[in-house]
């Protein structure tokens, strides 16, 4: 049995990747945000986290990179996909016209702004911790909320009516959700994976990033995605948070992270994991295993004057 922490309350688009993760026996425990889902790894309370990381609408989510980057080492054991659509909830009493406060998170808002400036223009819009948790808030006697933008399972949860379905934005709207775990045992590599680094520059000067492109290219290297975060050092000061094509035991990326560790104030690993979309690597013929093991032998046997 697997406990996991993930983003709740219960009916949060986290649950659901989640359930296409866990096996029978497992444990989903929810928790009130990014950070002390993660916490709770940490502190051996679970044994893994499942945390969203990046939206195809709108982008990374901020707090999830932050946590991998810094604090006590965590990698990305997994990773998984999932659809988003939005729907519209209230009480039974509550109609459309009548909404004066909607609440949801802040992605989930981002995504439905279309419908909310044609149908609640003149609707307050509260922001909250989760999609679930303004689902929550709307379900409770008191509440000041009229009605809550979350996923359609929230609202059975809650004893919601849905009002209006499928009121997103975007249609294709994805989020990508990774397991995460205490460092350990990786992964075995399965010929569509992905890994994981947080980079950190030492002093900033020109050519500094393409100082750390450079030596993933020229190893054929392919990224993924990459996005500036700050270390909350000072102004001005920044880490790159990146996944690249590979696993780290394939040669050129192990190879890659060996120079990049070189050249950079510090490399923090955060994983090497299949990929949820079972990609292959775009490398070439010129950057595989057998091209690299031959190359090194062919040094070897040069600084044993056996070869020329």
């Amino acid at each position: 049995m697997t406990r996991y922490s993930y983003l709740g309350p219960a009916g949060t688009f986290a649950q659901a990747a989640l359930n296409r993760l866990m096996q029978a026996e497992d444990v989903g425990i929810p928790y009130a945000n990014v950070t002390a889902a993660l916490n709770a790894v940490r502190s051996g309370e679970v044994e893994s986290a499942l945390v969203p990381i990046e939206n195809s609408v709108e982008g990374v989510v901020a707090r999830t990179l932050d946590e991998l980057a810094i604090g006590d080492p965590l990698v990305i054991t997994a990773e998984t996909t999932l659809p988003v659509t939005f729907v519209l909830m209230a009480k039974e009493f509550v109609a459309l016209d009548s909404i004066t406060r909607v609440s949801s998170h802040p992605h989930a808002e981002a995504q439905c702004r279309h419908f909310i400036a044609a149908q609640l223009p003149h609707a307050e819009v509260i922001l909250t911790s989760s999609t679930a948790q303004a689902a929550s808030e709307v379900a409770q006697s008191d509440s000041l909320q009229d009605a809550a933008i979350a996923a359609a399972v929230a609202a059975e949860n809650y004893g919601l009516k849905i009002l209006a379905s499928e009121i997103g934005d975007n249609d294709d709207a994805v989020t990508r959700f990774v397991v995460v775990s205490k460092p350990g045992k990786l992964p075995d590599p399965t010929g569509h994976d992905r890994t994981s680094l947080a980079v950190f520059i030492g002093a900033d000067h020109a050519g500094a990033l393409l100082e750390i492109l450079t030596e993933l290219a020229v190893r054929g290297v392919n990224l993924t995605f990459i996005q500036s975060r700050p270390t909350g050092r000072e102004l001005g000061h920044y880490h790159f948070v990146m996944d690249a094509e590979g696993h780290v035991v394939d040669a050129r990326v192990g190879d890659a992270l060996s120079a990049l560790k070189r050249i950079c104030e510090d490399v923090r690993f955060l994983g090497s994991y299949p990929r949820a979309d079972r990609l292959p690597p775009t490398n070439h013929q010129t950057t595989s295993d057998a091209n690299f093991l031959t190359s090194s032998h062919w040094v070897e046997e040069l600084r044993n004057g056996l070869a020329t």
